[in-house]
């Protein structure tokens, strides 16, 4: 029996497929430690791995021993409190779960605990959430490249050898180097063949140039011979280029409220959710570029820095948002080549009747543009104009959704709900 014992010092990623098979194998319980861990932490953490904790019961194995064959039924000695068909209760472990006092008898063991990168966090946690519409178009913004075949070249590496093509261009040069050998000797044998067939006066001379004839011959036939049937001259190689490829690209518009009836507190979760937000953007597409608008009675577009950070603040007149937004797709998204997202945070409270121009705007502008439009109201009143407003616009239009949050705990709800995964059309 031959035993092979494995000394060489462990790789980089040697463990990653055990790390992978015991994920797998504990889904259940690392999804519902993830599950927790979203609701505690704030967005500023919602990035960072999670420490998962697996009771032992969980991660023991079956262990298995000979014993008596066939069945048996024994009595143990003592026995005055069970018969046949009873159930054993649990024995009390020794000391208190969670005390501080010390004992001098009972053992057990720690849980297993297991540590999640940022990536399988995230994984977990976005792994039944998708962006409706995923894909829609090809973009024109093109820097990513694909090898594409184009002719043959003489120098490359064996693996792109051409045969076909290599072996004609042998051929080629084979019958151009033997072409002269070739009509020389037929020349040197049909003379040869007269001479055999002629008496001569002088036979000397006469034998002298046949000897002369068939050491020609001779060396003739070597020179063919010594033609190579391929050499390094001939070999053809594929050529390949490099053409642009086109890949997915998004663009996502971040519209918020920043007037003074969103206090500090509904500002911080607005702010919160597009952080969630772009986090999930960022792993659905190869490019995606964010456009921030913020706006009290007028709306401005603004860097990631100043939108989330600015103490700017106003009056409210929401469709200055939405007409903004609606120019800049305008100018410099054409939809035949951008995906394009929208997401409005606003605690719904808005100029006289400029909610009725919202309605308008989004319905015979925006929505036909954008593939997904989703509206959060953080508040905890539920008839204000803007509401009602919206919710005439989500029963007509399939790509738009609008959930309702109250305070920071329902964050992450509405963010699920808003982007579920959605069943396919029948």
């Amino acid at each position: 029996m031959t035993q092979i014992i494995d000394r060489r010092l462990n790789g980089k990623n040697k463990s990653a497929v055990n790390r992978q098979r015991f994920i797998k194998r504990f889904r259940g319980q690392i999804k519902e430690a993830v599950t927790d861990a979203v609701t505690e932490r704030s967005i500023t953490d919602i990035d960072k791995g999670e420490t998962v904790n697996i009771p032992t019961k969980d991660i023991s194995e079956p262990s298995f021993q000979h014993g008596h064959g066939g069945r048996r039924e024994i009595v143990q000695p003592g026995n005055q409190e069970f018969i046949v068909g009873d159930t054993f209760p649990r024995p009390k472990t020794a000391g208190k779960q969670g005390g501080s006092n010390a004992g001098n008898s009972g053992e057990h063991m720690d849980d297993f605990v297991f540590q999640l990168s940022r990536e399988e966090f995230l994984e977990f946690f976005f792994e039944d959430l998708e962006l409706p519409d995923l894909i829609k178009t090809q973009l024109a913004k093109i820097n990513d490249y694909k090898l594409v075949r184009a002719g043959y070249t003489v120098d490359g590496v064996p693996t792109n050898i051409n045969v076909l093509r290599s072996l004609r261009g042998a051929l080629a040069r084979r019958i151009a180097l033997r072409s002269p050998h070739e009509r020389r000797m037929r020349e040197a044998e049909a003379e040869l063949e007269q001479l055999q067939a002629l008496q001569s006066d002088d036979e000397a001379l006469h034998r002298t140039r046949i000897r002369a004839l068939e050491e020609e011959i001779k060396e003739l036939k070597k020179r063919i011979a010594r033609i190579p049937f391929i050499d390094e001259f001939d070999l053809r190689y594929n050529n390949r280029i490099k053409q642009p490829k086109p890949i997915t690209q998004a663009v996502m518009f971040c519209l918020m409220d920043v007037s003074g009836s969103m206090n500090q507190e509904r500002k911080d979760i607005a702010k919160r959710f597009f952080i969630l937000l772009y986090l999930f953007l960022t792993r659905n597409y190869e490019h995606i570029q964010v456009v921030f608008i913020r706006h009290h009675t007028t709306a401005k577009e603004v860097d990631e820095e100043e939108f989330f950070y600015s103490r700017e603040s106003g009056g409210t007149v929401v469709s200055s948002a939405l007409e903004l937004a609606y120019k800049t797709i305008e100018a410099r998204f054409p939809t035949s080549e951008w995906n394009i997202y929208a997401a409005q945070a606003s605690d719904g409270d808005n100029w006289d009747d400029d909610s009725t121009t919202c309605r308008s705007l989004l319905m015979e502008k925006i929505l036909p543009m954008v593939q997904y439009f989703a509206y959060i109201e953080i508040s905890e009143l539920e008839d204000k104009k803007l509401w009602r407003e919206y919710t005439t616009v989500k029963s007509l239009s399939k790509n738009f959704a609008m959930q309702r949050i109250k305070g920071l705990a329902d964050i992450y709800p509405v963010f699920r709900e808003l982007f579920k995964k959605r069943q396919p059309a029948k």
